[in-house]
């Protein structure tokens, strides 16, 4: 299957995912024609664009980090939490039993998949933002994690931690949370503080670990001290804090925003190389750059040398390199497909991705 954006669409493509609305249900089932009217709802939802089966792509296989199932849950967990969570002040015992469940059962899914590099593009709609986005995070720092050799109870802590990493968002007035323009110094102010209304919130409950709660507390602080809430610098931020504020920005720089188009993997991924230092861990920045596909498998990219491809496989050690199905030539006509290997084929040494194509 390919990755094809909204705006490539047409009737008669395959659907090669299934599609999901916020409330885990199954609006596009995969193997499903498209009509103008799944375009349209697609366009609705706020989709960036769906995974399709074709000729050229249906033996080019897509593996989720861990099972879709799983991950409508924590979803749905997550959005649980969030609003039983308003008005009250200490975390009901029950939302804490079943996200630590859900993150202990996609410790175990990436720990089986341990090899696997994150090579998708996320399917997420424009209303359900914040709880897509709070288990991508969870998912990208126990990868993250997992690579360092975390423990597996080191690993459902920092999962934890991600999984209500915005906790305390729910305690800021709505209206600021999904503002679409330009924050205001005030407002920036104002929702500056919900890392340490998320923590305030988290550290009445025993049952959550201080490393976690701490997670929460220091994900927006920033390696050279600039960040917030308490300025702090360097190692002296914690391991998780550190994890999460990487995996936290990736995923909002690939998410649409009503404010603003998502980035590509590509370029998200050269945002937080560029912030290293500053923003983030330079050596855990080494480690996500080895697990996150700047080009996932399925996109369709334009090489230097005018030929177009899908992108077949990536490699942990070369991951601008990728091995790509050629399906049209510099003259951007069709032509049988063949694989050049950017890693490995000498003859394409020079070659190099210089566009992301529909």
């Amino acid at each position: 299957m390919r990755f094809v954006p909204t705006y490539c669409l047409r009737e008669g493509m395959i659907v090669g995912k299934s599609i999901y609305n916020q409330n885990g249900s199954v609006i596009i089932a995969r193997n499903t024609k498209i009509e103008k009217s799944y375009i349209d709802r697609i366009q609705k939802f706020g989709f960036v664009g769906i995974y399709i089966i074709d000729s050229c792509s249906h033996d080019i296989e897509i593996k989720n980090v861990i099972d879709e199932n799983l991950r409508m849950k924590a979803v749905q967990s997550v959005k649980k939490t969030f609003v039983v969570s308003e008005g009250k002040k200490e975390i009901p015992k029950e939302c804490v039993k079943e996200s630590k469940l859900l993150i202990e059962n996609i410790v175990d899914d990436i720990l089986k998949n341990k090899n696997i590099m994150v090579n998708i593009i996320d399917l997420k709609s424009f209303d359900d933002y914040t709880y897509f986005h709070c288990t991508n995070v969870a998912t990208l720092s126990i990868v993250m994690g997992a690579t360092l050799g975390l423990s597996k109870s080191k690993l459902s802590e920092l999962g934890f931690g991600a999984l209500l990493h915005d906790i305390g968002k729910v305690f800021i007035k709505k209206e600021i949370i999904n503002k679409e323009g330009k924050l205001t110094n005030e407002e920036y102010k104002i929702i500056q503080n919900h890392s340490r209304l998320g923590y305030n919130y988290l550290k009445r409950n025993k049952d959550i670990s201080t490393n976690a709660k701490y997670g929460v507390l220091q994900h927006h602080e920033k390696y050279n001290g600039t960040g917030y809430p308490n300025k702090i610098v360097g190692n002296k931020i914690s391991l998780y804090g550190r994890i999460i504020s990487i995996a936290d920005v990736y995923d909002a720089l690939t998410s649409d925003r009503p404010y603003r188009k998502a980035l590509l993997p590509s370029e998200a991924i050269e945002y937080i190389m560029a912030n290293g230092g500053s923003m983030f861990d330079t050596e855990l920045i080494k480690v996500f750059v080895t697990k996150i596909a700047p080009y996932p498998v399925g996109m369709s990219v334009k090489l230097s040398n005018g030929m177009v491809g899908i992108v077949y496989k990536n490699y942990e050690d070369a991951i601008i390199r990728p091995k790509i199905r050629i399906i049209k030539n510099k003259l951007n006509k069709n032509i049988e497909p063949f694989m050049v290997d950017l890693r490995n084929d000498k003859e394409y040494i020079s070659a190099t991705i210089v566009e992301i194509v529909g």
